[in-house]
């Protein structure tokens, strides 16, 4: 697939061509909504937590005799009929959300996202993205003049750039990354995907081995 190639005024300077076993994927809705869940359930953090009677303190005897009394009988103000006893059913930490996905399936699907960002023009190559100093306007400056304009737009680098980092990191609907660490999720939560030219080449590097 042929693609234009932007220099970092927002001129077509050339074209380049995306390689087509990452940019020419078909799409298979199922697997890439499996990869999303699978993904979010891993990002999952369980705070809510509470104890069962095992864990609360006290109830080390019977608070009174079984008969007699004219109360009901209990064992221990443990039980989660008393104030301050465990609490049946309730949230867990120790429950697991994780799911393992295969490998071969999440990069399957992560190309099969790729391609449809390019099959719907939502990608754009630039010949190269440098920052002399950290400019946060000129960085700015620059992506408006891109086709994305003001819509949300993920940045992936060929490698870890500093100034760029810094320049990009407080525009409003913009994300940034190493191309190394693209995944589903990021790319389904930005509308436009920017590469350097050179971040291609780390893709293919990364994701065909």
């Amino acid at each position: 697939m042929k693609v234009d190639l932007y220099n970092q005024n927002g001129e077509v300077s050339g074209s380049t061509v995306l390689p087509k076993e990452i940019f020419e994927v078909k799409l298979n809705v199922d697997l890439v909504h499996q990869i999303v869940v699978s993904q979010m359930a891993n990002k999952r953090q369980i705070s809510a937590h509470t104890k069962n009677r095992g864990e609360v303190s006290g109830g080390g005897k019977k608070p009174w005799r079984q008969k007699g009394t004219g109360r009901a009988r209990h064992g221990s103000i443990r039980s989660p009929l008393w104030r301050g006893g465990g609490i049946t059913f309730g949230p867990r930490k120790d429950k697991v959300y994780e799911r393992e996905i295969p490998k071969k399936m999440r990069r399957k699907a992560l190309f099969m996202v790729l391609s449809q960002k390019a099959k719907e023009k939502n990608l754009i190559v630039l010949d190269k993205l440098e920052m002399a100093v950290p400019a946060t306007k000129e960085m700015a400056k620059s992506l408006s003049k891109l086709p994305c304009k003001s819509q949300s737009l993920l940045i992936a680098l060929p490698k870890y750039d500093k100034n760029a980092f810094l320049s990009a990191r407080n525009i409003k609907k913009t994300g940034i990354f190493e191309a190394r660490n693209l995944n589903i999720l990021d790319l389904m939560t930005y509308k436009y995907l920017l590469l350097p030219k050179e971040a291609i080449k780390v893709i293919k590097e990364t994701f065909l081995k």
